[in-house]
């Protein structure tokens, strides 16, 4: 395998993106929040970074870091199935927490559905502690966004 990099996402790659997320099989919401224009708008919020893996100029992995100036939150971590297992979603975690750092956030925090097991193996061996007393809401205008 070559080598990967570690990079933000270009304005130009908003399909590329979302293919990953669904050759990934990471759920979307095409009419929504994962619509190219919305991933356009969110990438020129200052506080929001959106990083790539890139294989021979194939994206293989991505991940979605921001913050509110306190917490730090990872989103929308990704890596094609038939590159798991190399370290990209690690570099890529890195990457995210070297981005909150800069900018002087210190806890970082992540959502992972009770289905995906394997996201919370993960993360556990990231060194994030699961909370199992948090309850989640959501409050959302349309349920497709």
């Amino acid at each position: 395998m070559n080598k990967f990099i570690i990079r933000e996402l270009k304005l130009t790659e908003c399909n590329s993106l979302i293919d990953l997320w669904v050759n990934s099989s990471l759920p979307i919401k095409p009419e929504g929040r994962d619509t190219k224009e919305n991933i356009r708008k969110q990438l020129q919020i200052e506080n929001n970074r959106f990083f790539v893996a890139e294989i021979d100029k194939k994206l293989v992995g991505a991940i979605i870091a921001s913050h509110n100036g306190r917490k730090g939150w990872i989103n929308r971590l990704a890596v094609l199935p038939e590159f798991r297992g190399k370290g990209i979603a690690a570099s890529l975690i890195e990457k995210s927490e070297d981005f909150f750092f800069s900018n002087n956030v210190k806890i970082f925090a992540c959502l992972i559905e009770d289905w995906n097991e394997t996201s919370m193996i993960f993360f556990h061996n990231k060194d994030y502690v699961k909370h199992k007393d948090i309850i989640y809401y959501t409050k959302r205008l349309n349920p497709d966004i």
